[in-house]
């Protein structure tokens, strides 16, 4: 089996470049970049094609650029898909709640793409099981089913404000266009809205009631962590919680130090 790295000779063939105008092509990025990192000499470019040598990121951009090739796709050659880092998130527990930015630029996403004949979405059952075939689909086939004022939220392994309606580790969907506090009209805390708010502190899921000049960031009843009342012009409403994604029947341990930090620092 032909090693992927050596598709580096196969494009440069194919493009009809010499090593000769690799090397001079990126000369002129070096140039305009004011590094000369981005320089390929025609030593490592063979080293590249024939012994397998992994190029630095700035030579790796250059080959990019030059081949016109996608630089996630020349990763790939060697081991490392960015398409599919969401699979390794959980190597990191992050201990603060954030945006989720990782999967932004993702120009394919994996979805069911012909589904059992005998599915009906009126029960319950094993997706999973349901689904004959998975494969990638480009997102801008999904524009008209997206909603451009959603963005996702992401509930740190640290942060117990909403526990247990909303555990750590959580995935929120935030709808941008709900960015006004509903006054009452619930009529149970599985009702009641969530708010997704930046403040300078960092960013917290909770439920919110305004003041005259401040908002009171409430947590759940059960949780440790106090409500907080902030003024007005240093918290941010990015938008109302309108999905969640959620691992659930964990036994999760919550570590002392963790209960401690949300009390004192909430």
């Amino acid at each position: 089996m032909v090693p992927e790295w050596e598709n580096l000779r196969v494009i440069r063939e194919k493009l009809g470049l010499t090593m000769r105008d690799v090397e001079t092509a990126s000369e002129r990025i070096a140039r305009r970049h004011h590094d000369e990192e981005y320089l390929i000499p025609i030593s490592r470019l063979s080293d590249f094609e024939t012994k397998g040598v992994i190029p630095s990121i700035y030579r790796l951009y250059s080959l990019a650029t030059i081949y016109r090739r996608d630089f996630g796709e020349i990763l790939a050659w060697y081991g490392v898909e960015p398409e599919h880092s969401h699979l390794d998130f959980e190597a990191a527990e992050l201990p603060a709640s954030h945006l989720a930015q990782a999967l932004v630029h993702n120009q394919t996403v994996q979805i069911p793409i012909r589904m059992d004949p005998a599915f009906d979405p009126r029960y319950s059952t094993n997706l999973g099981r349901m689904v004959e075939r998975w494969g990638p689909v480009p997102f801008v086939y999904l524009e008209r089913l997206a909603h451009l004022d959603f963005t996702y939220g992401y509930i740190g392994t640290e942060d117990m404000t909403m526990y247990p309606i909303l555990p750590p580790g959580s995935f929120i969907q935030v709808d941008e266009s709900r960015k006004k506090v509903v006054r009452g009209g619930w009529r149970s805390e599985y009702e009641r809205p969530m708010y997704f708010v930046e403040t300078r502190e960092g960013h917290i899921c909770c439920w919110c009631t305004l003041g005259q000049e401040e908002i009171i960031l409430q947590s759940h009843p059960l949780s440790p962590v106090p409500a907080k009342v902030v003024p007005n012009d240093q918290a941010e409403i990015i938008g109302q919680v309108v999905g969640v994604a959620m691992r659930l029947g964990e036994s999760r341990e919550f570590s002392t130090a963790a209960m401690v930090r949300q009390t004192t620092h909430r």
